[in-house]
């Protein structure tokens, strides 16, 4: 079978075949098709992060067609293919013509009158080789269909729509009827009569550890007030691990009630149970949920209830469900759509409005056909708009992901919705405005007018980020026009500090696997200049912080007209959001995590800036927690990754610091003599001298000592210090939850996993040493055979070890022999390494290795899985595989490319209203969650005001004070303005305050000279202000003011 050949009327679908087939044919050669593929986890590691392995399998083995290949079409397709399905056929009869470049952003002008499905068919295959990627322009009959889990409709009219819904109800297909009209969408699913949801919301079950069980009816459960209970009542729990009340262990699905912070009562008599003695996890069971579709024909006159996101709205989605109906009813009787401002077109359509809601049953009705909102419709019916597709393709390809696998909730099974606020005041602009001209942007232009395009064309853009959602703002700005204007008007500047890695393929989709070790920047900005040769992007490879700001300096904000953060962490953020505040930029922010997203709309002078408002910092387990009484694999994981940086890098890394002067590293820990000089110098003499390895066996005798130190010696002293039946100070059992009384593991070369661990450890040792690899390493059945000859002594336990056991306490060494004299244990050690150091190779150095998650040939992983996983044994935590173990100590953030997209579309819809200069109420802060699916649309909030005397200010305004002022001019200026300085300050050095008597000779001194000589701040010459944080009070003395950031301007 060939991939990419278009199908004609009646033509079987390449994917019967494939269906048939282990083997297909593509242009890259033969390849396995995804049902009978290994998942590739590096490329899909983020998504896998959401939808798991088991999900992930039923996602790359099913089918689907995405019929109409217009913008919202190719979003769609992009994300589906993106998330792995096994087989896309992109369906399509029309022809392109140049307005669908407007929203379509795999057509160019070359592409005009070709097969708009053909046409783009080759650049989606592209995206994910291992989906097969086919066009087709045949009839939607039951033949064709049959061989499809999901039909996606984007491009179909009313009547259309309701024939193919009706043949895929009838046949088992999932259908979803999407349209895009203007800043109007509508979404529609049927998954059919019965519809199996296996995880509603795709959280983790929330767990907590028992701590105590009342023999009563209700059963009264205790948790370890570790954290506040997650249980809602009428949710299902399990038990395990349960001592004494062992029943409960065995007990099905027990409903839960009146869930309190670190308690809840069982839906269940327990009095004739055994007593409960101690232990056990309460687990929340989460039940499959099915659900019942109505066809679209009995769906359209009873809708049923609409899915809400704004809530300033909450009338408007039964006026767009009656509006969209008669939409469909004018392009049935007319031929074509309403024509933008056409008042004889918009007539029509309110008519067919009035009459199609009056035969709605009462219920669904729309209380008020509100005129201005059904002739904008008119208005913007024939124009697609790319923030519009690029938000409902990431909506419409996550409902095609739950169709085809279970997971998450479906839409159930309209949602309406508009963008009026991104419009400009459309009375106000004469008909001649909307008309086409030609251009790829014509269908932007019959929403917007062209005096809209002008200001797209010419606006200055900088986007601060080149990755997922860097790659969805680039492929939206091109499509919009941004920067494309005459005579070099308008410019994006884009800037990453990153490289392209195959992990990001999976979502950043301007990146081929030919791109990985590429700057992202300049791959991007070659992608987008491909989608549309008439845009100016300036790609940089900077990281926007304060060590750049020669290079985004003054004149680079001043000149830009708005910021688009697409970044990953809250402190780089931050700090553009500060400059953005400090030259009073539009900013517009969003991220994503899993099936969440969330934007915001930072406006100069009417809302709060992104800084306002912080989450709180993440809990973390306390040090001897992780280090002597894990309970959950999360400890055991942040244990491992810490002894793997230890052990494989940081160990190293001093070794290396130590040879490369090793005078100047002992006079240095002669200065300090301190505890962590001391530990320094122990990991120099372990790698120099005490574990020099020197051979490949040495490596593996390490590595089989680390498994008896780590597991067996370290373990039996915890027990042996404290025992099963130890007591605290009070009298309380010490092993009492949530700590786990851990149990001594013996090595075992026939256990798989202790020959994983020796393995990964030995391999990654002898890399740190350069020794050679034999070839026995690779099986680690060979390696564990050596490591169980490697001779090891007989543990005796120790008296007299401290344990650290405070939950406060941040010793780095939780274990020790009593009191350690630094200096004597300094001494012995520089004789340890001035003895061996005479033996060592010339120009002897060592290979820290850093820790890299995405590589799977590294043995990274292997060594860190293997760590926690024995770790977990140890203390009878269940363990995880290496993928569980890569999302947890790699950190990886979930991220699927369906909320990406929703997110860019989102905030590209908020541009249009900065552009326009809307006022406050007319933005909105998304947040949404497109696995229930939830959305909550809210204005954002002002920043606050405060007043003085007849002054007011925000955090917008920063006051700006002329010439090389001397402190007492700028005390007197405040004083002019009733308030009283004490206290001026640059930076972290106090220029002046009035209570030191010797600040008194500072008075007359310039500003400029105070900032040199004792802030020590060099103004660059491009520069020609300063600032300082001047503290003052009110006049009478009562109250602080707190007062703007204040600029001199001395040149």
């Amino acid at each position: 079978m060939k991939r990419g050949v278009e199908q004609q009327a009646g033509e079987k679908s390449p994917h019967a075949q494939a269906e048939k087939k282990s083997k297909v044919s593509t242009d890259n050669g033969e390849r396995t098709t995804a049902a009978t593929m290994e998942i590739d986890e590096n490329l899909h590691s983020r998504q896998l992060a959401v939808y798991g392995r088991e999900v992930m399998k039923r996602i790359t083995t099913s089918s689907v067609l995405v019929s109409g290949a217009n913008g919202l079409g190719a979003e769609v397709a992009k994300n589906v293919i993106l998330a792995g399905v096994r087989a896309v056929t992109i369906h399509d009869k029309q022809a392109v013509k140049l307005p669908h470049l407007s929203a379509q952003f795999y057509l160019n002008e070359e592409d005009v009158g070709k097969n708009r499905a053909e046409a783009c068919k080759d650049k989606l295959q592209e995206l994910n080789t291992a989906v097969n990627v086919c066009s087709s322009a045949a009839d939607l009959d039951a033949s064709f269909l049959k061989q499809f889990q999901v039909a996606v409709l984007t491009d179909a009219s009313l009547e259309e729509a309701k024939r193919v819904d009706a043949l895929c109800h009838a046949h088992g297909i999932k259908f979803i009827w999407a349209q895009s009209r203007g800043v109007f969408a509508s979404v529609f699913n049927d998954f059919g009569p019965k519809f199996t949801v296996f995880d509603v919301d795709g959280e983790d079950p929330h767990t907590a550890i028992v701590a105590s069980i009342s023999n009563s009816s209700p059963a009264v459960v205790t948790c370890v007030e570790d954290e506040r209970l997650q249980f809602q009542d009428g949710e299902l729990v399990m038990f395990t691990e349960v001592e004494g009340m062992t029943e409960l262990n065995t007990h099905k699905p027990i409903k839960v009630k009146n869930c309190k912070a670190h308690s809840f009562e069982l839906d269940l008599d327990t009095s004739s149970f055994k007593q409960y003695q101690r232990g056990g996890l309460v687990t929340q069971f989460k039940e499959p949920k099915d659900l019942k579709f109505k066809t679209l024909e009995a769906a359209v006159p009873d809708p049923g209830e609409f899915l809400l996101l704004d809530f300033a709205k909450f009338d408007r989605p039964p006026l767009i469900h009656v509006g969209m109906l008669a939409l469909n009813a004018f392009e049935a009787e007319k031929g074509h759509a309403p024509r933008p401002a056409n008042a004889e077109d918009a007539n029509r359509l309110l008519q067919l409005a009035k009459g199609i809601n009056d035969t709605m049953p009462e219920s669904v009705r729309a209380g008020e056909l509100t005129e201005s909102v059904l002739r904008t419709l008119a208005h913007c019916a024939s124009g697609e708009l790319n923030p519009m597709a690029a938000m409902f393709g990431g909506i419409v390809g996550q409902e095609v992901v739950k169709a085809v696998s279970g997971k998450f909730h479906p839409l159930h099974q309209w949602l309406h919705f508009d963008s009026l606020e991104s419009l400009p005041d459309l009375e106000k602009l004469p008909a001649e405005e909307f008309a086409p001209v030609g251009s790829r942007y014509d269908a932007q232009i019959a929403v917007f007018g062209r005096t809209m395009q002008r200001k797209l064309e010419g606006v200055k853009l900088f986007l601060v980020g080149a990755g997922a959602l860097g790659c969805e703002f680039l492929k939206n700005f091109a499509m919009m026009g941004i920067a494309t204007g005459p005579n070099d008007k308008g410019v994006l500047t884009v800037t990453d500090d990153d490289t392209i890695e195959k992990s990001n393929l999976s979502r950043q989709f301007l990146f081929r696997d030919w791109n990985i070790g590429s700057s992202k920047s300049k791959v991007a900005a070659e992608a987008t200049q491909r989608i549309n040769p008439g845009i100016r992007v300036n790609p940089l490879q900077n990281r926007v912080s304060p060590e750049t700001e020669a290079v985004f300096n003054d004149k680079f904000w001043q000149e830009q007209d708005l910021i688009v953060n697409a970044l990953d962490n809250v402190n780089a953020r931050l700090y553009v959001d500060s400059r953005c505040v400090y030259f009073c930029k539009p900013l517009m922010e969003s991220g994503t995590l899993g099936a969440k997203c969330n934007t915001q709309v930072v406006v100069p002078k009417l809302t709060e800036n992104y800084g306002a408002s912080r989450d709180p910092p993440e809990k973390q387990a306390p040090m001897c927690t992780v280090h002597s009484f894990p309970h959950n694999i999360d400890h055991c994981l942040t244990w491992a990754r810490s002894e793997f940086e230890g052990l494989l890098e940081k160990g190293p890394s001093e070794a290396n610091a130590y040879l490369e002067d090793p005078e100047k590293y002992i006079n240095a820990v002669k200065v300090a003599a301190d505890a962590a000089a001391r530990q320094q110098l122990e990991q120099v003499v372990e790698v120099l001298v005490n574990d020099r390895s020197r051979t490949f066996e040495d490596c593996v005798s390490w590595a089989r000592m680390r498994f008896q130190d780590y597991y067996y010696n370290r373990v039996a002293q915890l027990t042996f210090t404290f025992p099963e039946d130890a007591t605290t100070s009070t009298g309380a059992p010490f092993w009492s939850a949530p700590k786990r009384f851990p149990h001594p593991i013996t090595f075992d070369p026939s256990d798989p996993a202790h020959a994983a661990f020796v393995q990964a450890a030995s391999i990654l040792r002898a890399e740190i040493y350069g020794i050679p690899r034999p070839d026995y390493a690779s099986d680690a059945a060979k390696v564990a055979q050596v490591a169980a000859k490697v001779p090891v002594p007989t543990f005796v336990p120790k008296k007299g070890v401290q344990i650290e056991t405070d939950p406060k306490a941040q010793n780095k060494e939780p274990m020790r022999m009593g009191m350690v004299d630094d200096d004597s244990a300094i001494a012995s050690l520089i004789e340890s390494l001035d003895i061996a150091r005479p033996t060592l190779p010339t120009n002897f150095k060592l290979t820290p290795i850093q820790f890299e998650k995405d590589d799977d040939t590294n043995y990274h992983m292997d060594m860190i899985a293997g760590l926690a996983n024995m770790r977990a044994r140890n203390y009878s935590v269940a363990e995880v595989d290496k993928l569980k173990a890569k999302l947890i100590a790699g950190r990886i953030i979930p991220a699927i490319a369906t909320a990406t997209a929703c997110a860019t579309g989102l905030v590209c819809l908020e541009i249009y209203k900065v552009l326009l200069e809307k006022p406050a109420e007319s933005f909105r802060n998304t947040f949404a969650n497109l696995a229930l699916p939830l959305f909550a649309m809210a204005e954002p909030m002002p920043p606050k005001t405060i007043k003085y005397k007849d002054m007011s200010w925000t955090l917008w305004d920063r006051w700006v004070l002329e010439g090389d002022l001397t402190v007492q001019q700028v005390i007197d200026w405040f004083a002019e303005r009733k308030m009283n300085v004490y206290s001026v300050s640059c930076g972290s050095a106090l220029l002046y305050n009035n209570i030191f008597p010797k600040h008194k000779e500072r008075l007359n001194k310039r500003m400029s000279e105070l900032v040199s000589t004792v802030a020590k701040v060099e103004i660059p010459e491009w520069r020609s202000h300063f600032d300082v944080v001047v503290a003052c009070e009110e006049e009478d003395g009562d109250e602080d003011l707190d007062v703007p950031l204040v600029s001199i301007k001395f040149r």
